[in-house]
């Protein structure tokens, strides 16, 4: 085997694993950004439904005191 053959396939290779390890890093700094997005998205969804809950609650109430104002049945 040619020493310079060898070392000759050796770069190839690693340049394909530099190749390799740059498109990783890209990928993860990708899915990073996107985590990070999700997050957020996720943070004001539960703040969403933190306020929708609340309002459920608010017209429950509401209800259950104009049904108590309304008289019986049979009654007029």
């Amino acid at each position: 085997m040619n020493f310079f053959n060898y070392s000759g396939r050796m770069e190839i290779d690693l340049k394909s694993l530099e190749d390799k390890v740059s498109k990783l890093i890209g990928v993860c700094a990708t899915l990073r950004d996107e985590n990070q997005q999700l997050r957020s998205e996720l943070t004001k969804a539960a703040q969403d439904s933190a306020r929708l809950k609340s309002n459920m609650l608010q017209a429950s109430d509401q209800l259950e005191t104009l049904l108590g104002t309304l008289p019986a049945e049979g009654q007029s």
